[in-house]
């Protein structure tokens, strides 16, 4: 065998060997979660200006659970004391830390996107989607030479794009990675085939948007119920309001990780095995 022959074996040798799959451990979760979050959250992928008049709703929703806190001290206070005050209040907190957790760290980065200029992405279109797990966004993937990217795309930017392999550009937002718009250089010799969307889809986009809500809803609920609730003594009242919309909550968030777990699976076994 040659010293040709002995490159080309070698070669297709590295080529074969699996890639190494990612760590489940601990770690490795906790910076994919730190990634998500530096990204945007939910809300990566879109407009900042969208973004920024989220954040002003946000705020706006924000200080009226601070008016409320502030009426459950002063009223409840006058019926039952301060522990049970302080506990029908503790519920609307939980609002103001949702927000801080899911609108926050967008926002913060739709303030610096509206700062700094766009960047080009430049790469060999691998696929294209109008549906993604993000509402009101589409997905596509781009082989660029430090690998293959994934973006979240406004269906209206998608419907220029093709079905064959074809180089495009994106104009991205450094932060948000909002995709401003696209370009393909090339010549379009596949309509793009676009299947329809299995309506699992549609349940799980809405999911990331509807659990928070439940969430502070029923956690409000059970504890504000039952802290107008005549009890006594005023510190066991106060325990059990607080119990009350904590097994609520709970019972939600168990509620809500069974359906993803179960629409995850479903839209699994959408996927054509080869």
């Amino acid at each position: 065998m040659g010293k040709k022959q002995v490159r080309q074996v070698r070669q297709q040798m590295r080529k074969v060997q699996p890639k190494t799959a990612g760590s489940n451990a601990p770690g490795a979760s906790r910076k994919q979660r730190e990634r998500y979050v530096q990204s945007g959250g939910m809300l990566q992928g879109y407009a900042p200006e969208y973004v920024m008049r989220i954040g002003y709703v946000s705020i706006g929703i924000a200080a009226l659970c601070l008016v409320i806190i502030a009426t459950c001290l002063i009223l409840i206070r006058e019926l039952y004391g301060w522990p049970d005050a302080v506990a029908a209040s503790v519920a609307w907190v939980l609002p103001i830390a949702l927000l801080a957790s899911f609108v926050g760290p967008g926002f913060r980065l739709a303030l610096k996107d509206r700062k700094v200029e766009p960047r080009l992405v430049q790469g060999q279109l691998v696929g294209a989607s109008s549906v993604s797990t993000s509402m009101g966004l589409g997905m596509m993937m781009v082989q660029t030479r430090g690998g293959v990217e994934q973006y979240l795309v406004p269906p209206a930017r998608l419907k220029q794009v093709p079905g064959n392999q074809v180089n495009v550009v994106l104009t991205v937002t450094p932060n948000l990675k909002h995709v401003k718009s696209v370009g393909v250089m090339g010549q379009r010799m596949v309509g793009r085939v676009e299947p329809p969307v299995p309506p699992v889809m549609r349940r799980l986009q809405l999911l990331p948007v509807l659990t928070p809500l439940a969430l502070a809803v029923a956690a409000i609920l059970g504890d504000d119920v039952v802290a107008l609730l005549p009890i006594e003594p005023s510190a066991l009242h106060a325990v059990l309001a607080v119990l009350a919309g904590t097994a609520l909550g709970a019972a939600v968030y168990g509620v809500s990780f069974l359906l993803q777990r179960r629409m995850m699976e479903e839209v699994q076994a959408l996927v054509p095995r080869t």
